[in-house]
């Protein structure tokens, strides 16, 4: 993995916790901006996520103003079913339920009122199983412009670009699902194993626990949390 990569990374992370609201700084400076996170400032000559480029003119959405998030979409009065959801997952240690209950919200994100999306979406997974990672990328781009408060479109490509080796690019999208649902386990999944991956312990075990926290059930993440407990004690990251 390049410097340049690393450094992203590891800004990305830096940013993921919530905190007090960051100031606007001028427009034109050299800063990485998620949406939903504090403004987060670059090296000279550093491009945040240079594989990304800007949506087509004809299908880019209107600009939103920087330090406004986008709003997550809620269908089919999602907030209450999710809320009673997560309140199950969180208190239950039985894998097998927490399993079931980890389904039914999964069911719940994929959900949307756009049949364009549906079926794009429908696409993107089939070109995904067949490893063809060009053509499932190149249908989520439009999915995210089309729509970009769908939290499960940004976590889609997110896998695709982990599954295309592209770690900068999943982390990108990892943080737009975490700014629309930060309780989302599969994007703290993906998080905390690619940092593992990348060698940044601390921040990896930061979170898994974090995960642990929405998903204590989660498998296998204790093994992970005890591993990388012994790995940072005593040590700076």
């Amino acid at each position: 993995m390049s410097s340049l990569a690393r450094f992203v990374l590891i800004l990305c992370l830096a940013a993921l916790p919530a905190g007090a609201e960051t100031p606007a700084p001028p427009a034109g400076d050299n800063m990485l901006r998620i949406p939903g996170f504090p403004p987060i400032p670059l090296p000279p000559g550093a491009r945040a996520f240079p594989d990304t480029g800007p949506a087509p003119a004809e299908t880019a959405p209107p600009a939103a103003s920087k330090a406004e998030a986008p709003k997550a979409r809620e269908p089919f009065n999602a907030p209450r079913a999710l809320t009673e959801l997560f309140e199950r997952l969180g208190k239950t240690a039985d894998p097998d339920e927490a399993r079931g209950i980890a389904t039914q919200i999964q069911r719940i994100w994929t959900r949307t009122t756009s049949d364009t999306a549906e079926v794009l979406m429908a696409r993107a997974l089939t070109a995904m199983e067949q490893r063809n990672f060009d053509v499932s990328l190149e249908v989520l781009d439009k999915v995210v412009v089309l729509e970009p408060g769908w939290a499960e479109g940004w976590n889609r490509r997110a896998t695709a670009r982990w599954l295309a080796d592209d770690l900068t690019g999943s982390v990108a999208d990892i943080a737009q699902v975490l700014a629309l649902e930060p309780r989302h386990f599969g994007a703290l999944s993906g998080l905390a194993g690619i940092l593992e991956r990348s060698g940044f312990d601390k921040r990896a075990l930061e979170t898994w626990r974090r995960l642990k926290e929405i998903y204590p059930a989660t498998p296998d993440i204790d093994k992970h949390i005890e591993k990388l407990t012994l790995d940072v004690e005593g040590r700076e990251i």
